[in-house]
């Protein structure tokens, strides 16, 4: 293969890699939105609220690589608020919601 096949291959997998990247922060930004509608209607939060708490969803899913950072924050303001919910049901709805919010954006 000449140089010049080999460095358009290679430009191909960056753009590819960059474009998998952005969609996978877009449905990961797009699941923080619907975990916190999800976890608004179990603490009976506003609206205002609720957009509030997804912006602290998207921070904290930006700390650490990996979902726990989110599944634990959720828990523990779950559990602040008095509202019980195991971490096997909120890892099931951050799954749920990834898949919904994949379908949406693909």
């Amino acid at each position: 293969m000449s140089g010049s096949g080999f460095n358009k291959r290679e430009d191909s997998f960056e753009k590819k890699f960059a474009h998998d990247a952005e969609l996978r922060f877009k449905v990961e930004t797009r699941r923080d939105k619907m975990l916190a509608a999800w976890v608004g209607a179990k603490c009976n939060m506003t609206a205002e609220e609720i957009a509030q708490y997804t912006s602290e969803l998207v921070r904290a899913d930006l700390k650490t690589p990996g979902d726990m950072d989110v599944q634990h924050k959720i828990h523990a303001d779950l559990k602040a608020r008095g509202v019980h919910a195991t971490e096997a049901e909120i890892r099931a709805e951050m799954e749920k919601c990834f898949v919904a919010a994949a379908a949406e954006l693909t």
